[in-house]
């Protein structure tokens, strides 16, 4: 049954309120993925605060065609699936990468990041960078290194000092 105008009305302003609430976003191709891995896929995602929707190339095009070219769309086969990522920009590419890799199948296009078109290559490194908490670690560890640091030399020279009393009475004994 064909939709009527209202209906693709609703679904155009859905795709755009959904990318405008997402920090990335990054295109791929499912053409001949099973049921199972996508559901997989979109169950990891959600955990990460992040959605796996299928669209239509057209509906797709017009709801980005205020932002540039979309000739990235042309690469991928089939419906357009985008993987929207809301709590940070990283999370959604690396879940998808993980299937892709898996998958020979499921194919990354380009994206969106920071409201410009990224290429495929950048979906890849965006894909490696470390997530927020592990920044957060490296940041954390990096800060505590010299402390840690300063503590266990205040705490040599203590250590040494008594040691020395120690040595003197032993000698005077």
């Amino acid at each position: 049954m064909a939709k009527t105008k209202e209906q693709k009305k609703e679904a155009l302003k859905t795709v755009q309120d959904k990318l405008k609430d997402s920090k990335s976003v990054v295109f791929s191709s499912d053409t001949g993925s099973n049921v199972k891995t996508i559901q997989e896929l979109r169950n990891e995602l959600k955990q990460n605060d992040a959605e796996y929707l299928v669209v239509k190339k057209t509906l797709l095009r017009k709801a980005i065609k205020d932002m540039g070219e979309t000739d990235q769309l042309d690469e991928l086969a089939g419906s357009v699936a985008l993987t929207l990522s809301y709590n940070d920009e990283v999370s959604g590419a690396k879940i998808l990468n993980k299937y892709a890799k898996k998958s020979e199948v499921l194919n990354l296009g380009g994206g969106i990041l920071e409201n410009a078109f990224i290429m495929p290559e950048m979906v890849q490194r965006l894909a490696t960078i470390p997530s927020r908490e592990e920044l957060l670690a490296k940041l954390v560890g990096s800060i505590n290194s010299p402390l840690s640091g300063l503590v266990g030399v205040l705490s040599g020279t203590t250590r040494n000092f008594v040691g020395v009393l120690s040595a003197i009475k032993d000698t005077k004994e």
